[in-house]
């Protein structure tokens, strides 16, 4: 598990590697987190298809992998940045496309009411790289209050408490923010049994695969 700066670390070390590669987090990405967070919504919704996922904030490595595991999901990913601090475009194209074969769709606004409005999952970050001018993408209760009353608060933590959200959301019933903590045990946990249970099929292929090439 590779936990670094620039994504094309891990892509060189998949590459090269003779093991899986986890991506614990990079500059562009942070699936893990994803996953727990999905988790998380499915414990608590039901049911991740047509969620409305409401992302308020800076378009960070958090932000695209919302993205990506919504599209694969059949969720509905809205991204409200100030303009100049939106997702890279490569993954707004993905999530898009995919969304045509999984029924997700992917939203940008600039308006952080309209992606909150009827949402059933409010999430926000730290403010990686905004400074004052991101005050009304703050996530307080009078942004809160658009989203649907039984609404998810989401926050991977550890939380910036006065920027991206106010005490009265993050501390609120609608805070899930500590299940989702956890959830994130669980979630790798997931990851690695699945990667074990691959290597248990794929060695001995590998290895009767060498053997034939040696005895030709």
């Amino acid at each position: 598990m590779v936990r670094t700066y620039a994504h094309q670390i891990v892509e060189e070390l998949a590459e090269y590697a003779s093991i899986p590669i986890i991506n614990g987090l990079t500059d562009y990405s942070h699936p893990c987190q994803a996953m727990a967070d999905y988790l998380t919504m499915l414990e608590l919704k039901g049911d991740l298809r047509g969620l409305k996922v409401a992302f308020i904030g800076d378009g960070n490595n958090v932000c695209h992998s919302l993205m990506f595991a919504g599209a694969q999901l059949g969720a509905h990913t809205w991204v409200a940045t100030p303009e100049g601090y939106e997702p890279s475009s490569e993954t707004v194209e993905w999530a898009v496309q995919r969304g045509w074969t999984t029924g997700s769709t992917c939203n940008l606004t600039n308006d952080p009411v309209e992606a909150a409005r009827e949402a059933d999952v409010i999430y926000t970050d730290v403010w990686a790289s905004m400074g004052q001018e991101a005050e009304p993408y703050q996530v307080n209760s009078e942004l809160f209050r658009h989203a649907k009353f039984d609404a998810l608060f989401m926050h991977c933590l550890p939380a910036h408490r006065g920027d991206e959200v106010t005490n009265d959301v993050i501390d609120s019933a609608h805070s899930v923010v500590y299940q989702q903590a956890e959830n994130r045990l669980h979630a790798q946990k997931a990851i690695l049994l699945e990667l074990m249970q691959y290597r248990e099929v794929a060695e001995p292929v590998r290895h009767a695969g060498l053997a034939q090439t040696e005895n030709r």
